[in-house]
């Protein structure tokens, strides 16, 4: 798969969803979710993880999606993701049978750094000269 591509993909998902686009995206997060909750997924970096499914993004033709994961305890969600997209096709074959759209959407599987962004910013808020100027803001 040529990066530029995925690089396309990846900014069309980040465009503003339509109400369509965001129904099939819960519809499809919930049921991947009960997927691994249920342990349909025979792989130990899924199994032996608490794999959180934060959102899924699908494109417009709902015919491909972006399912973002994170692990709840901590370990290598990057090896979690990999091990998702590696039996990718099973769980959309599972995904076909629990949803009811026209098309299975095509998954891909990516780790959701968005955690990461609060946990930097809630680094930078609790440096001592910040905590000052914000403890001298209050004062005002």
């Amino acid at each position: 798969m040529d990066s530029g591509r995925v690089q396309a993909t990846q900014e069309d998902f980040m465009k503003a969803q339509s109400q369509r686009q965001l129904r099939a995206g819960e519809l499809v997060r919930r049921a991947v979710s009960d997927i691994i909750r249920e342990g349909r997924v025979h792989d130990p970096h899924v199994n032996t993880a608490a794999v959180t499914i934060t959102e899924a993004r699908v494109s417009p033709d709902l015919r491909h999606a972006t399912v973002y994961v994170d692990l709840l305890a901590g370990g290598d969600r990057q090896a979690a993701a990999d091990a998702l997209n590696h039996g990718a096709g099973f769980i959309q074959r599972e995904l076909g049978r629990q949803i009811e759209l026209k098309f299975t959407p095509k998954l891909r599987f990516a780790v959701d750094d968005r955690i990461d962004d609060v946990r930097e910013v809630d680094a930078l808020l609790d440096r001592p000269t910040v905590k000052r100027d914000l403890k001298d803001e209050d004062e005002d």
